[in-house]
C-alpha cells in the first residue's frame, strides 16, 4: 500500500456533528433540510438558479442528457480524453458517441468541434445532421479535465446556431473559474446545464454524490421530477413517467454543507500544492508540471507531470519507480475511443490524445499533503532526472 495517496478525502470538524444532527431528526433518506440547504449552497457558490442534488455524477449527467430530450439513435460530441461516465451516459440513452480530439490541457479541442461540425455537418430542418451517419447531432458534453476549464466560447455561439445543446462536465471543476469579460464564471454555467461529482476524491466530497446546476426552468423541473420517481400524485403513487432514484441522500448532504464551509481553506492549500511543485520541478530537465490556462482560475484538482518522452515503456518505468516508492500516482485515463465497448463508434482528428496518455503522470494533489510528502514526491522525481540526464 501507498505511503502517500493520490487524493484522499479530508474531514474538518462539521461533518460528524452534521451526521449526528441529521440522524437525530430522523430524515436520513433524501427528503430533509440539508439536502435543500447544499443545494442552495450551490446555487449561491456557482451564482446558478437551479441546483438538484443527486446520488452521482454519472446521474447527473444521464438525467442531464435525458432533460434536453435526446432521442434513441441521436448523436453526442464528447472527448475521447475523459474519466468513462460522460461515454457511459451517452451510451445509457441510446445515443452515438463521436470522440474528439484532446487539447494540451488534456481537455476536448474546441477549434477540432468547430472544425467538425462546419466541415461534416449540415443544417437542415433545424437540426445539424452528421453527413457521414445521417444521424442528428443533439449535443456535446464538454469535460473540465484535472480542474482545468475548457474555453468553449469558440463554439458557443455556433452551437446555438445549429440548435446544438452544451452538457458541462464540471465534475472535477468545484471552484473553478474562468475570466469572462472581466467577470469570473463558474465552471458548469456557460452551457445549457452543468454535472459536479461529490466523489470521496473530489475536492469536496458527499462520500457518493453528484449534482445538476443549471438557469434554465424546464430543464430543473424534469430533472427534479425524474430523479423522484416521477411522481405526479406521492400521496396516491401516480407517476407519470420512468423515474428513478436518484436524489442525495440527508446524511451524504450533511457531510456536504459541512465539507463547504472549509471550500475556500481547501482551495487555498491546493494552490499552494501546485506552486509547490511548479517551482521544484519545472526547472528540471525531463520534467515540467502542466500549467494551469491562463483565461482561469483553476482549483488545482489533479497536478500533472509532463514527462520528456511519450511512449508506453517509458511512461511505465516512472510509473514502477513512484509505485516502489509507494507513491500513488496513475496515467491519465485510457482513451475512450479504444475502450472494448466504444470502438465502433465515430471519431474525428485524434492526433494529440496519443501524445498526451503516454506523456502525463497524474501526482498526488490532495489536502492532506504535508511538506514532507511533498519534498519526497520532488525527491523521486529529481532523482529520476539526474539518472536521466
Amino acid at each position: 500500500m501507498s505511503d502517500i495517496l493520490l487524493h484522499e478525502p479530508h474531514f474538518f470538524s462539521n461533518e460528524i456533528k452534521n451526521i449526528s444532527s441529521c440522524i437525530n431528526s430522523g430524515w436520513v433518506s433524501t427528503s430533509g433540510n440539508f439536502v435543500r440547504e447544499f443545494e442552495h449552497k450551490l446555487i449561491n457558490y456557482t451564482n446558478s438558479r437551479y441546483s438538484v442534488a443527486l446520488n452521482s455524477g454519472t446521474t447527473a449527467l444521464d438525467l442531464s442528457l435525458k432533460a434536453i430530450s435526446v432521442k434513441p439513435n441521436e448523436e453526442v460530441i464528447v472527448p475521447t480524453i475523459t474519466f468513462i461516465a460522460p461515454i457511459n451516459a451517452v451510451l445509457y440513452n441510446y445515443c452515438n458517441p463521436i470522440f474528439m480530439d484532446c487539447d494540451s490541457y488534456g481537455n476536448i479541442d474546441v477549434f477540432k468541434i468547430k472544425d467538425f461540425i462546419l466541415k461534416n455537418t449540415i443544417f437542415k430542418n433545424g437540426k445539424s445532421i452528421n453527413k457521414k451517419t445521417k444521424r442528428k447531432i443533439s449535443a456535446i458534453i464538454i469535460v473540465h479535465v484535472f480542474g482545468n476549464i475548457v474555453d468553449f466560447n469558440e463554439i458557443i455561439s455556433l452551437c446555438k446556431k445549429r440548435k446544438i445543446k452544451i452538457i458541462e462536465d464540471a465534475s472535477e471543476s468545484l471552484g473553478s473559474f474562468f475570466y469572462n469579460k472581466g467577470k469570473k464564471k463558474h465552471s458548469g454555467t456557460f452551457g445549457d446545464i452543468g454535472c459536479i461529482s461529490f466523489n470521496a476524491n473530489k475536492i469536496i466530497t458527499t462520500g457518493a454524490g453528484g449534482a445538476v446546476i443549471t438557469n434554465n426552468d424546464n430543464y430543473f423541473k424534469t430533472i427534479s421530477y425524474l430523479s423522484t420517481q416521477a411522481k405526479d400524485d406521492p400521496i396516491r403513487f401516480v407517476h407519470g413517467d420512468i423515474g428513478y432514484n436518484a436524489k442525495l441522500n440527508n446524511i451524504s448532504a450533511s457531510v456536504g454543507v459541512a465539507q463547504f464551509k472549509s471550500l475556500k481553506e481547501i482551495l487555498l492549500k491546493k494552490k499552494k500544492i501546485y506552486k509547490y511543485y511548479l517551482e521544484r520541478i519545472n526547472n528540471l530537465k525531463n520534467f515540467k508540471i502542466l500549467n494551469n490556462p491562463d483565461y482561469s482560475d483553476s482549483n488545482n484538482w489533479l497536478n500533472l507531470l509532463k514527462l520528456s518522452k511519450s511512449n508506453k515503456k517509458y511512461l511505465e518505468k516512472i510509473l514502477k519507480i513512484f509505485f516502489n516508492n509507494k507513491i500513488q500516482v496513475r496515467p491519465v485515463w485510457y482513451p475512450n475511443h479504444m475502450q472494448k465497448k466504444f470502438k465502433k463508434f465515430e471519431s474525428y482528428k485524434l492526433q494529440e490524445y496519443k501524445n498526451f496518455y503516454f506523456s502525463t503522470i497524474c501526482l498526488p494533489s490532495g489536502y492532506n499533503l504535508n511538506k514532507k510528502n511533498l519534498d519526497k514526491i520532488i525527491k523521486v522525481i529529481s532523482n529520476i532526472d539526474k539518472n536521466e540526464s
